[in-house]
């Protein structure tokens, strides 16, 4: 059974299929491309002799310039979903300098080319690479017209030069403000869906700590709050790049009390290092800034508060915002090197969408738990009148039956077996009962349910099913209950339709997702199960928001179930 687990964990999951069209926004690009080289063909076609075609290459490079883009466009046509990334855009303006080089250099009407090029990467890119292409724009047609006039043209080069520098910076800068917006739109649409609640509250803001770090890209982001008990939480989560997991720690609240230093709203700071003095005269160069709750205007924070806090969170610079919480108080920390106002302003409208949606989560958590207390309470109460009674009835029952059956008698073979999985069934429940009524259990509530449920199908079924449980804690009371029930209806299946005598489960935490495997071996000399999808597990997956995937082969049959945190 080991062997067959570590067999199905090798097995490779079915990638999911990729049939998106590609993106109109990607084909737009592609047709334009096209347009242009074809419309540069067209020109030197129709125009009069010298004015555009001024050496012998003119021709092979605005031909090679078409197949290029053809090229281009016929990969997209039969890859689905193709984009290709900004160094196509580097690849372009060579084009446009070879183009300009044959064309006349400073006369050139080809010049405008290179603002298709940053016009695309920037609104795709955002500004950094919208603004190094420009900057390598300007070099380019700069060595095409010094190569062909030399300087005698400096007058138009440099009048060329500046507006194609001016122009792509601003393109840049109008690209890279729309690219932030989208990213930040899908920030706040994930953090108001949040992760699944059934996970409980600390899955949710691990998920948005992560969330936060890799829209920022920065080092760390420390999230410091107060329980439902008004007790001090912090939580640290590093850039994946590091490899290191959540940190979880309970200060003490003198500890906590250098970052509740802050004012409350959003705070910049940035490490003033050498030549903070020039820094404090530019527009915006002030070291340590702060926006208060409900203000407009950013006003200066206090210096020493926020290098402490700096100092405390190992950064040279962070943003900083207070949480909205209805009880108790808390911040939230991201640090980094090139943080702006606007980041922490941003900071801030993704704390005051985030954490009300996470209160409300952590209320009926607990409300939710408190009811199920009450419930396990109360069936544990019940549980030995309206259950236990019963089977005992049973097994008195069926022991009257086997004393009147005698010993010589064909059913009494089977009669024992009745008698003795009546009494392990008793036994059982007498257990789980006393676990309720005294508070005390040794293991997850799941992993305690998974075997007694997989005791009983052995007894009753002959069916040997290995469990394998990965992590602590993978799942909460209430996706517990999902999973068990999950995982019941997998092995039921199990027993009714296949002839297997073994099987196995494994459930463990997948690159953030609860995954489930189930799946047995398909008996010696049957035929390869049929395609199929068992229509009430498949129902249940999808009301917690996972995916099941079904697999089967000559081998083995296998569900893969993965439910999202």
């Amino acid at each position: 059974m080991h062997r067959l687990i570590a067999a199905v964990r090798r097995t490779p999951g079915a990638a999911a299929p990729s049939a998106a069209a590609p993106e109109a926004e990607a084909w737009m690009v592609f047709g334009m491309r096209v347009l242009l080289s074809v419309s540069a063909l067209l020109t030197l076609y129709i125009g009069p002799g010298g004015v555009v075609a001024s050496s012998p290459w003119t021709w092979p490079v605005l031909g090679g310039y078409v197949l290029h883009s053809l090229t281009l466009l016929v990969i997209a046509s039969y890859r689905a979903g193709f984009w290709h990334g900004p160094n196509v855009y580097w690849i372009d303006i060579i084009w446009y300098g070879l183009i300009v080089l044959v064309t006349g250099g400073g006369t050139s009407p080809f010049f405008s080319f290179f603002l298709f090029a940053i016009l695309a990467t920037s609104f795709r890119h955002g500004f950094d690479a919208g603004a190094k292409l420009t900057l390598g724009a300007v070099g380019i047609v700069s060595l095409s017209v010094m190569l062909v006039q030399g300087l005698q043209s400096f007058h138009i080069l440099l009048l060329r030069a500046t507006f194609l520098l001016a122009l792509g910076y601003m393109i840049a800068f109008w690209g890279g403000l729309s690219v932030d917006q989208r990213r930040r739109l899908a920030l706040l649409r994930d953090v108001s869906r949040l992760s699944n609640p059934r996970f409980g509250v600390q899955h949710t803001l691990d998920s948005l700590m992560d969330k936060i770090l890799r829209y920022y890209g920065a080092s760390t982001c420390t999230l410091l709050m107060q329980d439902s008990h008004q007790r001090w939480i912090l939580n640290t989560a590093h850039h994946p790049r590091v490899g290191r997991p959540i940190s979880r720690s309970r200060p003490d609240a003198a500890d906590v009390q250098p970052l509740l230093a802050l004012a409350s709203g959003a705070t910049l700071y940035r490490s003033p290092g050498p030549g903070a003095g020039l820094l404090r005269l530019l527009p915006g160069g002030v070291c340590a800034v702060r926006l208060a709750t409900g203000e407009k205007e950013w006003c200066k924070a206090d210096m020493d508060a926020c290098s402490h806090v700096a100092d405390l969170l190992d950064a040279d610079g962070f943003v900083s915002a207070s949480l909205p919480l209805r009880k108790g108080s808390g911040r939230i920390f991201v640090t980094g090197s090139r943080l702006r106002r606007s980041d922490a302003t941003f900071l801030k409208h993704i704390v005051q969408q985030a954490f009300p949606v996470i209160e409300t989560i952590d209320l009926l958590d607990r409300l939710a738990s408190e009811a199920a207390f009450r419930e396990r309470q109360t069936i544990a109460r019940d549980l030995h009148d309206s259950t236990i009674q019963p089977y005992i009835g049973l097994r008195h029952a069926v022991a009257a039956i086997r004393t009147s059956a005698g010993e010589d008698s064909a059913v009494a073979p089977e009669l024992d077996r009745l008698l003795a999985m009546c009494s392990d069934v008793i036994g059982d429940m007498r257990d789980f009962a006393q676990r309720f009524r005294s508070g005390r259990q040794e293991e997850p509530e799941l992993l305690v349910a998974l075997r007694r449920r997989l005791r009983q199908v052995q007894t009753f079924y002959g069916l040997d099913v290995m469990l394998e449980v990965q992590g602590e804690g993978v799942a909460n009371d209430r996706m517990a209950a999902e999973v068990f029930q999950i995982v019941s209806e997998g092995i039921s299946n199990i027993c009714k339709h296949t002839r297997a005598r073994t099987a196995g489960v494994v459930i463990e935490d997948d690159a953030g997702q609860l995954a489930i495997d189930i799946f047995n071996p398909v008996s010696d000399g049957a035929p390869a199960p049929k395609p199929f999808v068992p229509r009430s597990i498949a129902e249940r997956v999808a009301a917690v928001g996972g995916t099941l995937g079904v697999e089967a082969d000559g081998r083995q049959t296998l569900l893969r179930i993965r439910i999202p945190v």
